[in-house]
């Protein structure tokens, strides 16, 4: 009897659910997904319209000799090359200190009482402001070696970094399923083992994302680095003077009434987009790769 019960539920269940929608839901649905699209595409018209204006106004000056020439000769070769310098000093700076923050937080710190202090100080650096950054930096390093210097601007673009990794550490590594840290420490592994070859081996995608991300906010960091690298338009003579940047010359030359300068700031938007697109794409390749193997 109980057999033929639960028979007939489930042939009703079955009818219920491949029977057609009601008209009130239909239209609903349909209704809502027409204001998502709308909204969507809303939010993507200033997007567009930017990269619109960047590309047509830009890209009728760009030349290959540019890169390769100083800004006092029309081009931007010392702002790129600053640019990379200044980003690959506070990545040298944040990234293993922002993963291994995350790592303690999330692994080690559960019963340690710093872990909450830690969290917190983390939270407020992600909303302070850049110019505060860059005063700060200015105080620490400008003052202490009396100079402006790519290395002050490392610095600067570091602070900015470190918050953005440690959080995005500390959330990917929490995605991971706690079975599988059970599944190490049952085969013999230790606490230390289990974390680095187990836990950040399966989070390194959004790892990776979360360092790509704070890479990108420092590239186009502009108040930090008015502050620490100043600007020059020339080659810089090393990592202790005033080194060029692209935001920089493009805040720089704005207002310059000289239309080759004008010119020089379109393109020079350009290219900083490119650079963040380069890193972001061979990131993504890099982690295909992984995924693959």
């Amino acid at each position: 009897m109980s057999s033929y019960i639960q028979l007939e539920t489930d042939e009703s269940l079955a009818t219920e659910l491949c029977s057609p929608l009601p008209r009130e839901r239909v239209i609903f649905t349909y209704a809502m997904n027409a204001i998502t699209f709308s909204l969507t595409g809303l939010a993507l018209i200033p997007l567009i319209s930017i990269l619109w204006q960047i590309i047509v106004r830009g890209i009728s000056g760009l030349q290959s000799d540019m890169f390769v020439k100083a800004v006092i000769d029309n081009g931007f070769g010392n702002a790129i090359l600053g640019t990379i310098i200044m980003v690959v000093i506070g990545s040298l700076l944040s990234i293993p200190t922002g993963i291994m923050t995350g790592i303690f937080l999330t692994e080690f710190g559960e019963t340690n009482s710093i872990t909450s202090i830690v969290r917190f100080i983390t939270s407020i650096l992600t909303g302070v402001p850049s110019i505060v950054v860059g005063v700060f930096a200015y105080g620490v390093i400008v003052l202490l070696t009396k100079g402006f210097s790519a290395i002050a601007g490392g610095f600067a673009l570091a602070v900015i970094m470190l918050p953005v990794i440690i959080l995005t550490t500390e959330e990917s590594l929490k995605l991971i399923p706690t079975s599988q840290r059970l599944a190490s420490a049952a085969l013999g592994g230790t606490r230390f083992q289990t974390t680095f070859r187990i836990v950040v081996t399966a989070a390194i995608p959004g790892i990776t994302t979360g360092i790509l991300l704070a890479i990108a906010r420092a590239a186009g960091e502009t108040a930090p680095l008015i502050f620490t690298a100043l600007f020059s338009l020339d080659w810089s003579e090393g990592l202790l003077s005033p080194t060029a940047s692209l935001p920089v010359l493009i805040f720089n030359l704005y207002n310059d009434p000289d239309p080759q300068k004008s010119q020089l700031v379109w393109t020079t938007s350009i290219v900083l987009l490119g650079l963040i697109l380069c890193v972001s794409i061979l990131s993504r390749l890099v982690i295909s790769q992984r995924r693959i193997k």
